[in-house]
């Protein structure tokens, strides 16, 4: 059983696997970005009060707040 998540519970050098969103109108933004369902994601780092945090998806790092983060699931 593999467990499903979100981006903003990751740990920093964390990776995994888009595997949908909790928003269906952030997600359009989200996936014109690059987080596309099937899209290996990989936890960076956090800014030093822990919001925004740093992606990388799609061959480019990517800045999200916590709260957009937060909408994307990921499997483990």
């Amino acid at each position: 059983m593999e467990l499903v998540r979100n981006v903003a519970q990751m740990k920093p050098g964390e990776v995994g696997v888009v595997s949908g969103f909790t928003d269906d109108h952030l997600s359009i933004k989200l996936m014109e970005m690059g987080c596309l369902p099937g899209a290996p994601v990989r936890f960076n780092f956090a800014a030093p009060l822990g919001d925004p945090i740093c992606i990388s998806v799609a061959g480019y790092e990517l800045s999200l707040r916590l709260e957009e983060a937060a909408t994307i699931s990921i499997l483990n």
